[in-house]
């Protein structure tokens, strides 16, 4: 058996059994992994997956142990090449980070060109998902890190370490009933209001959801997206009243938006910085993280990752506070 059909393997499973998408994945042909796959078969003397026709059905029992043991020497295949290139000193490279469109859009441009200046040969893949699709995807090993928010506990997976804190605001249309009001918002303005916020609003877990429910209430969503600027153009076009995170509010925006407090109702937000502990990562990794999160000690992250301390992570500054000293940072370099 070689690494090649590990990898061929691993990416089927992946790939919800569908042989073309594997092998679009790993850049190679479907003719190649179909004849790789049943070479491994033959070899290990079983299939790994069940067909229907010409197609795989289902995987194996046996074909689960096989993947879950392919997917660890893949992890360390690539610790090894990593740790090589580290001792090399090698300046090329990629480095995949997960995150979602609010901090890829909002928060992360000014480090990830900062990044790019110092590291012009390394490869940077930013990908943005919702939250729920992120920490399946970094558990999976889709990422050399995630930067991932949550009201709650920190995220399992890796090494979580909080970076900022935030607040949601409320957005509506200059002239909306809820822009003229003499008071402070009340959860029950809100209540009468048709939403639109993240998908994850959707969610059962979410304090947005929770926040209502403790106040015998259900919020009613008219529209909920991933990305915060379409949460804003569908906020313009009447369609109902915006939560979103503080960060994705732009100057510009107050032409046609009024931002409302909504840090009094509901709790705030954590965005954290998941790093993976099961594979070696290329040194140039921690070059991003000191370039979005500088109140971070690298050496403390080093020896963490390594197991040598147990983490007593500070206080996370506010997103506010932590955008000026990046700001002005990236305006000195």
């Amino acid at each position: 058996m070689t690494l090649t059909q590990l990898r061929y393997i691993v990416s089927i499973a992946d790939s919800g059994l569908n042989i073309t998408l594997a092998a679009e994945r790993i850049h190679a042909t479907q003719p190649g992994v179909s004849k790789q796959l049943k070479q491994l078969e033959g070899e290990l003397g079983f299939q790994l997956f069940a067909r229907k026709g010409k197609s795989l059905k289902s995987v194996t029992p046996a074909g689960q142990q096989v993947i879950a043991r392919a997917r660890a020497i893949l992890e360390e295949a690539r610790s090894i090449r990593a740790l090589a290139a580290n001792l090399r000193g090698d300046a090329h490279g990629d480095l995949t980070v997960l995150t979602t469109h609010t901090q890829a859009r909002f928060v992360l441009p000014s480090a990830i060109a900062a990044f790019g200046r110092k590291h012009p040969r390394v490869g940077l893949h930013l990908r943005p998902h919702g939250d729920a699709q992120i920490q399946g995807l970094f558990a999976g090993g889709q990422a050399d890190l995630a930067i991932i928010s949550s009201s709650g506990p920190a995220p399992l997976g890796g090494l979580a370490v909080p970076l900022y804190n935030w607040r949601r605001t409320v957005v509506v249309p200059r002239g909306h009933a809820l822009a003229r009001l003499s008071r402070p918002l009340r959860l029950g303005d809100l209540a009468g209001q048709p939403l639109v916020s993240y998908d994850s609003s959707l969610r059962p877990e979410s304090s947005l959801q929770q926040a209502f429910q403790a106040a015998g209430m259900r919020p009613l969503f008219a529209c909920t997206s991933s990305d915060a600027d379409l949460i804003k153009t569908y906020v313009r076009a009447g369609l109902g009243v915006g939560v979103l995170a503080e960060m994705a509010i732009r100057p510009e925006d107050n032409r046609e938006l009024q931002v409302l407090d909504a840090a009094h109702l509901l709790p705030d937000c954590t965005t954290w910085l998941v790093l993976r502990r099961d594979r070696v990562l290329r040194s140039y990794t921690l070059d991003l993280v000191e370039q979005f999160a500088p109140h971070l000690d690298r050496r403390d992250l080093q020896a963490a990752l390594s197991g040598d301390i147990e983490p007593d992570w500070p206080e996370p500054p506010h997103w506010s506070e932590l955008q000026r000293d990046v700001t002005r940072i990236h305006a000195t370099a």
